[in-house]
């Protein structure tokens, strides 16, 4: 296999042919554009396969399943806080964390260094003999919970830790009806599709929505109820009034009668037992469905019923948790609710693959009932990292960051919303955002995909590098590493302003 050089020498000279360098000696674009905030990391001298025949390997060895962005895919060399670095030394400010994976930063030093010394002193035991770390890492993560959620499973990722909370739920109440919202996304084993609510995430397959029902989606925006004083964010639906009185959300009633509707018609709590449901699964910011937001106090009174219900709630905390919505740690914490179980991975090992599943003593008990393994569940390299994730977001202030840039992001953007007719909505906390993008306000039709692609794209071009979610791919999604400046937030909000003025947006 031919191999190639990216840098000659060590002090980040590019090969041949490379332009427009930045501080540290590396492209940042080639299309006229924004110029990326300076950078004093200097890349690594790297070697690997061409272009070329990385597309050969992905196209014959690899599974057609793993899809790609962007109509020319990124290959990616290198990473350094909120930076990547691609084949040809461009740098770009990455906007969607490695989807909303990489908490405190790319290659973050404190990080690294917590691996490295864990790498040289014990890798692997599994969870059959104790170790040190596994110990330090749940006294840690725990502290971060409130009271009962104190006993904590750790697995490899926020499929494996739904997944371990439906069978949690369904053990632990003796029920096996449960709950989850359209336009929700759990995780893709064939038990966490069941649960998912959003059809493009789902195989044709038997049993995989066998006693699971998921419920209207409470959107303020997009669904049947909703109006511009609803969502807890710094910005509001537009074009919706909002009549609702005396801390009343009529949105909220509304929903809620929806709920008592699947309860009422889909479950079989209507039988003389009457307490039948297992457990509800809801995001505390929906992820994949493109930071889709609950009108307030929703979520606290469907807890409500659902525990009347006989059912124990379930926050997914993949991608809201860790510090991510600012004004909290959790993002349940901001519907002013505590559940019974508590899932979470991504952001909690910035990269490296790590989940757990957080939830009361009596709850936990029931995986005693048989045998449970999980080989590398907790192992000494993850809790080690775990450890200094916890560390670095505490340190480097991530929980202000996502706040205070988050808002100020937010606040640009809604600017942005009235000025371009096709920015539907604009939505979110801290560092969890979404743009919606519609052909125009008033019908709300989600914006062309060719559209919507050009507009991606010619942001990545320049040096961009944002999500795409939501059941029609019209959302932008914007959720960076939370280690971003003020000076990255302009660059982002300058190259989508040209993006979407050079589209004829």
């Amino acid at each position: 296999m031919k191999i190639r050089t990216l840098y000659a020498g060590g002090r980040g000279i590019l090969r041949p042919g490379a332009t427009s360098c930045n501080v540290s000696g590396v492209r940042t674009s080639s299309n006229t554009g924004p110029e990326l905030p300076p950078c004093s990391h200097v890349p690594k001298n790297v070697t690997f396969p061409t272009y070329d025949e990385m597309l050969k390997t992905r196209s014959t060895k690899l599974n057609p399943a793993y899809m790609t962005f962007y109509r020319k895919p990124l290959y990616i060399t290198q990473g350094h806080m909120q930076y990547l670095y691609d084949n040809t030394g461009k740098r770009y400010l990455d906007f969607f964390a490695g989807i909303v994976t990489v908490s405190v930063g790319h290659c973050h030093p404190r990080v690294s260094a917590a691996l490295r010394d864990q790498l040289d002193t014990l890798w692997h035991t599994t969870n059959v003999y104790m170790h040190p770390k596994i110990h330090e890492y749940a006294e840690r993560l725990t502290e971060k919970l409130p009271e009962p959620l104190k006993c904590v499973y750790f697995v490899n990722s926020g499929t494996e830790a739904n997944d371990m909370a439906m069978m949690m739920a369904r053990l632990y109440t003796g029920n096996h009806e449960l709950l989850s919202f359209r336009n929700s996304y759990h995780g893709m084993s064939m038990a966490t599709m069941g649960i998912t609510g959003q059809g493009t995430w789902k195989y044709k397959l038997p049993g995989i929505n066998m006693n699971v029902h998921n419920i209207m989606n409470p959107d303020p925006y997009r669904g049947i109820y909703g109006g511009n004083k609803c969502r807890d964010s710094p910005v509001q639906v537009l074009g919706r009034d909002c009549d609702c009185a005396g801390g009343q959300c009529k949105a909220e009633e509304g929903y809620l009668e929806q709920l008592e509707e699947v309860l009422k018609y889909s479950t079989q709590t209507g039988l003389p037992a009457g307490k039948n449901i297992a457990g509800f699964f809801a995001e505390s910011i929906q992820g994949n469905g493109g930071a889709m937001q609950y009108p307030k106090g929703y979520l606290k009174r469907a807890f409500k019923r659902v525990r009347e219900l006989g059912g124990v709630c379930i926050s997914d905390e993949v991608q809201t948790g860790f510090g991510r919505t600012g004004e909290h740690y959790w993002g349940f914490q901001g519907h002013d609710v505590v559940p019974d179980i508590v899932t979470m991975a991504k952001g909690i090992g910035n990269g490296f693959p790590i989940g757990a599943v957080v939830t009361t003593p009596e709850i936990a008990k029931v995986m005693t009932r048989a045998n449970h393994f999980n080989t590398y569940g907790g192992n000494p390299l993850a809790s080690a990292v775990g450890i200094a994730v916890l560390d670095a977001i505490e340190k480097d202030e991530c929980q202000k960051v996502s706040e205070d840039i988050g808002t100020y992001l937010l606040g640009e953007l809604a600017k942005f919303r009235g000025q371009f007719e096709c920015i539907g909505d604009v939505r979110g906390k801290g560092l969890m955002i979404g743009v919606e993008m519609v052909n125009d306000k008033a019908s709300r039709v989600p914006l062309a995909a060719e559209k919507m692609i050009n507009v991606w794209e010619d942001c990545r071009d320049m040096g961009l590098l944002l999500g795409k979610g939501g059941i029609n791919g019209n959302i932008f999604r914007i959720k960076p590493p939370m280690c971003i400046t003020k000076e990255d937030a302009d660059f982002a909000l300058s190259v989508f302003k040209l993006a979407l003025e050079k589209n004829g947006a």
